[in-house]
């Protein structure tokens, strides 16, 4: 039974326990439901990539068309996360988290069985819109339901682990199936996660929304909408055809207009459904430039070593495939300790470090050649920088999340998995191509590493600079039970 409450965390089973107090059983499987919906739509994103040749051949899709297979899901799930997210903050977002759920399964289903590419395609537009309204609802579900301090920490921790794991497992389960199945398992997985979890949830999630219910800011939401998924068109489009296409740069700067134009109107809007006053909250602004960093320059990194190690050093899909499940599983360590390092350091301070981490270790992959000994260091190198990536995942998530009243955690949420979105969508598009249209295809990893590296230590300095010095207590590592 849906439980009705103006303000979630009362609600709540796990609304007020004290420092140290392991999660009951209920939280456990409140925290799997909400995760695994997560883990979900992160397995979205990569586990077709190895597929798409295979299904590209029994669709009968061209190669320039194979993009659609990964922009069709981008455009939605990116351009209306913001919206979905006020959405539920104002109806419901039990309500809505639970639609998306339906939505994702039953679109998994039709591109499982789709008959010719529209179908197909039809159905990962409609992943992309279940996903835009599960994952902006299910963060807000989470930070609701466990108060801010160790609890928070600790599911932040498993969500943010589960998300990073999800795009490696991606990857890896995406060649298995592809071999063994058809590029249409990889599809009905998604349709069996669905399964596992809609049934759960509607007898363990707590309803939620404001105390008030102001009209919704429809101005805002066509012109974020709209830039939002003008910017993802105009960056994924590049990433296959390059920018000096007509149409990317005129959905570029159609979405660079309708952005600024979204600024606007929030200024003087009543009810806006951004509140610039959290845009300028320096833990808001500067927490999402670390997150935008280091998702958007990991993506690349597996972008490129994959084309590395399949082009240059010859391995098998398959292969490529165990490499990026080493750093998966080191991931999932990172995302164990995770906590432990914020909970000494802080969220401020575990960012900044994560963020040189990572451009540390991405700086080390310069080093690749064309010896099959490289295959070590690449697996060695991606690992930890995505151990770091990990710690900066989480610490951005509760730096942008931390002391953000109940009713407007559904927009903060929606701006940290907007980046999130947005993250992985422009990586690619920005530094990818400079290896895809090099003559020396090494040569082009190279530079993209190189500028991928800079651009991460860059970014750790900047974010260092605007958050200042942290001088909240870090909550020491035996208070969150990890101990």
């Amino acid at each position: 039974m849906a439980i009705d409450t103006t303000e979630t965390t009362s609600a709540s089973p796990t609304a007020h326990f004290p420092l140290g107090t392991r999660l009951s059983t209920r939280d456990k499987l409140v925290l799997f439901v909400l995760c695994a919906a997560q883990f979900m739509v992160a397995l979205d994103f990569s586990v077709l990539n190895v597929a798409l040749p295979v299904l590209g051949k029994d669709l009968g899709m061209s190669q320039s068309a194979l993009q659609w297979a990964v922009t069709a899901f981008a455009l939605p799930s990116g351009g209306f996360l913001l919206l979905f997210g006020r959405i539920g903050d104002l109806y419901g977002r039990r309500r809505l988290f639970l639609t998306g759920l339906a939505l994702f399964g039953t679109a998994s289903l039709l591109a499982t069985f789709a008959w010719d590419p529209a179908s197909f395609l039809t159905g990962r537009a409609l992943q992309g819109l279940g996903a835009a309204a599960i994952v902006p609802t299910g963060m807000s579900l989470l930070t609701t339901t466990f108060p801010e301090g160790p609890a928070r920490d600790r599911a932040l921790g498993i969500s943010g682990t589960l998300l990073s794991l999800g795009f490696t497992v991606g990857m890896v389960a995406g060649g298995v199936l592809t071999d063994v199945l058809s590029w249409r398992s990889t599809m009905g997985l998604l349709s069996v996660f669905t399964l596992i979890v809609l049934p759960l949830a509607p007898g363990l999630l707590p309803e939620s929304r404001t105390p008030d219910r102001p009209r919704l800011d429809v101005p805002g939401a066509v012109t974020v909408t709209g830039g939002l998924l003008a910017l993802i068109y105009a960056l994924s489009t590049a990433a296959e055809r390059g920018f000096g296409g007509a149409d990317v740069i005129a959905t570029l700067a159609a979405g660079v207009f309708l952005l600024a134009a979204f600024v606007y109107v929030e200024s003087r809007a009543h009810a806006p459904l951004v509140s610039l006053p959290m845009l300028r909250r320096r833990t808001v602004a500067w927490g999402n430039l670390g997150g935008l960093v280091t998702f958007s320059m990991m993506s690349t990194v597996v972008f490129v070593l994959t084309l590395y190690l399949q082009e240059t050093l010859g391995l098998s899909a398959f292969e490529t495939g165990l490499v990026f499940g080493v750093q998966g599983v080191m991931s999932a360590v990172a995302g164990v300790y995770a906590p432990k390092v914020i909970g000494r350091f802080g969220a401020r301070r575990t960012l900044v470090g994560s963020l040189a981490g990572q451009g540390l270790f991405v700086a080390g992959l310069v080093l690749l050649n064309a010896h099959t000994w490289s295959v070590w260091l690449a697996t060695a190198a991606i690992s930890l920088a995505s151990m770091c990536h990990l710690g900066a995942i989480i610490s951005y998530g509760l730096t942008v999340t931390s002391g953000v009243p109940d009713e407007e955690q559904g927009l903060a949420t929606g701006l940290v998995t907007s980046t999130q979105q947005v993250g992985i969508t422009i990586g690619i598009p920005l530094l990818g191509v400079l290896a895809t249209t090099s003559s020396d295809l090494l040569a082009g990893v190279h530079t993209v590493l190189a500028l991928d590296a800079v651009i991460v230590l860059a970014a750790a300095v900047l974010v260092a600079t605007g958050l200042g010095r942290d001088r909240s207590r870090p909550v020491e590592a035996e208070a969150l039970g990890l101990r």
